[in-house]
Order: structure tokens, then C-alpha cells, then sequence
């Protein structure tokens, strides 16, 4: 989406039509993460679990701090950026549509970043 989509329906569609396309393509792929965020928390737990807490690798909990941090901020960002950006769409208020969409990409890159470090961690603490 970051990296392909978004810069692609930038260059070649106005507003109107981009941003209807950007909102529906999230609301698909974020119903694809709620999925995600549930399948992780209960892996990640059941593997903690296994092992116990105290018997954990570093790297471990460090994914799991991260993780949850990742887990608010994509919370934020579903209720707060990307309900704006629909309610902008249905409204027709373009310049608020970009901005709620460049805000929903500083946050997933934000969050791109954190999973970044939450693998490392996983690597380097181990």
C-alpha cells in the first residue's frame, strides 16, 4: 500500500477518484490485520507461554512490547485517521481526505518501522 498503490494512484488519479479507491483498499486490508493483530496475540502468548515467562528469551518479550505498541498505534490509527479519512470521502472534502491519508501513511510507516526493530529484537536479543 506505502510503497505501491498510494504513490501510484497519486501520480495518476485527482482526488475524487483517489482517495474513494485509497479508503476502500484500507478498509479490505485492515479488516486482513484485525485478523492478523488476534492470530499473533494468541501465538506469541501460547508461545510465551510454553516456555514461561521467566525462561523467555530477551528478544521474546522484546517483540511482545513492541508488538503491543504496534497493536494501540494501528488501534489509533483504524479509529481515529482512517474513520476520518471515510467520513471525508463520503463527504466529499477532499484536501481533509489527504490529509487523514498522509496521516494513516506516517503512522503504517511508523508502525513498518516498529516491526522492523520487533524482528531484530528477536535476532539480536536472543
Amino acid at each position: 500500500m506505502l510503497l505501491a498503490l498510494r504513490p501510484a494512484a497519486a501520480e495518476l488519479l485527482a482526488p475524487p477518484q483517489r482517495l474513494p479507491l485509497i479508503a476502500q483498499t484500507l478498509q479490505r486490508f485492515f479488516s486482513l490485520v484485525w485478523a492478523t493483530i488476534v492470530l499473533l496475540l494468541l501465538t506469541g502468548l501460547a508461545m510465551l507461554m510454553a516456555v514461561g515467562m521467566k525462561n523467555a528469551p530477551a528478544g521474546w518479550h522484546a517483540m511482545l512490547g513492541i508488538g503491543l505498541v504496534m497493536f494501540a498505534l494501528f488501534g489509533h490509527l483504524y479509529f481515529g485517521p482512517f474513520r476520518r479519512l471515510r467520513q471525508a470521502v463520503s463527504a466529499a472534502d477532499w484536501p481533509e481526505g489527504g490529509r487523514r491519508a498522509g496521516q494513516i501513511a506516517t503512522l503504517a510507516t511508523v508502525n513498518l518501522a516498529l516491526g522492523v526493530l520487533a524482528i531484530a529484537a528477536v535476532f539480536f536479543l536472543a
